[in-house]
């Protein structure tokens, strides 16, 4: 049988974080999740309670303790990965960091962009930004996340993997209100504002990714990997999925040139090129197979 890992997960209280830890437990590894004590982990799991900002508060509650390998889902800012790689080098094996498609708002592509169409190495950090800002923060969410695996990607003490995460669907817990916003318009029979040329992306199931993090930790390929499912899904493809599961449910859309969009609908490429992960042996299914499934999940009307 596998030796049981010692894994430290920060964050992961909720969504894809959640069933990460839960597919652990289950696997026989010793987890211990760390947070700022809003909710409790589920049974089994070890509770640490501390400020992962706080380089001093997370040093004590971490004590002595070393890991195989640590899955951070809340690293937001350089700050906050320069305190990791001081409290976490030597410490642990591996170091799995959770950062996002977003890492390529500067990379306008209409082919899927591949990991390296953004290397960490060439990321300028700037730690004297106001990252404790959240109006900064939210504004700043690619650029806080490029720049936190760029700090990764200097420390060459600490091996690490960063998961470019893809958009996540699914789940009834889907807390973003994406879908629910879609389906509100649909029912509503009110107009779905769009980009006049509104670029496709990838996705990814909250289960998948939950299964590519579990997958992840057990690897020992480092640097960054894209997470996305197979096959690109358009606007138009997540509204008819969501009438499918609507009476008499039909979706209008409205172009507009200036102006706020409807979530999900991109004047830019969001396409991730997925073949690095498929490559190291991670097996990804098709979006447009999981599709009405999610919709389902999120609407509440699962079978």
């Amino acid at each position: 049988m596998r030796k049981a890992r010692e894994v430290l997960v920060i964050g992961g209280n909720r969504y894809f974080g959640k069933r990460l830890i839960a597919r652990l437990l289950l696997a026989g590894d010793r987890v211990t999740v760390l947070n700022r004590g809003s909710s409790a982990p589920p049974p089994g799991a070890v509770h640490l309670v501390a400020d992962r900002s706080d380089e001093k508060s997370l040093t004590a509650a971490l004590g002595s303790r070393t890991f195989d390998a640590v899955v951070d889902q809340v690293c937001y800012t350089p700050r906050q990965a320069e305190i990791a790689r001081r409290v976490f080098t030597g410490r642990t094996r591996r170091y799995v960091l959770t950062s996002t498609v977003e890492v390529y708002e500067y990379e306008d592509s209409i082919a899927p962009v591949r990991e390296g169409d953004m290397d960490p190495l060439g990321v300028a950090v700037d730690l004297e930004l106001p990252w404790d800002d959240p109006e900064f923060l939210d504004a700043h969410y690619g650029e806080g996340k490029r720049q936190a695996e760029a700090v990764f990607a200097a420390a060459p003490d600490l091996p690490y993997a960063a998961v470019r995460v893809a958009h996540v669907l699914g789940g009834d817990d889907d807390f973003t209100g994406r879908m629910a916003h879609y389906a509100s318009r649909i029912r509503a029979g009110a107009p779905i504002a769009v980009p006049v040329v509104n670029h496709p992306a990838t996705y990814i199931h909250v289960e998948e990714i939950a299964d590519f993090l579990f997958w992840a930790v057990g690897q020992d390929f480092t640097g960054p990997v894209n997470a996305a499912s197979h096959g690109l899904l358009t606007t138009e493809d997540l509204c008819d999925a969501i009438a499918a599961h609507l009476p008499d449910g039909k979706a209008v859309f409205r172009q507009v040139e200036v102006g706020e969009v409807s979530p999900l609908s991109f004047t830019r490429s969001y396409g991730m090129d997925n073949s690095r992960a498929t490559r190291l042996g991670f097996r990804f299914t098709p979006a447009r197979q999981w599709l009405p499934k999610a919709v389902a999940e999120t609407l509440g009307k699962a079978d």
